[in-house]
């Protein structure tokens, strides 16, 4: 069963988003997501994702929110 782990970063100042991000990722297990919610498009953070075993799809909201979904590749 897939479970899903909520981060909201909005508000937060470099670079507490990628620290938080970061820190929940390294506990993630192969059965759960991580949903992170930031007010700008994280763009470092995909390639750190690529490069460690990661897949996301990201949401650009009408409230000008981003949502990144965050799993492990399979």
């Amino acid at each position: 069963m897939e479970t899903e782990i909520s981060l909201n970063a909005c508000g937060l100042q470099p670079p507490e988003p990628m620290e938080l991000v970061l820190e929940a990722l390294s506990q993630l297990q192969p059965n759960q997501r991580l949903r992170m919610l930031i007010d700008r498009e994280p763009r470092p953070l995909y390639r750190i994702l690529d490069n460690n075993g990661f897949r996301h799809t990201t949401l650009e909201r009408p409230d000008y929110l981003y949502e990144i979904l965050i799993w492990h590749k399979t």
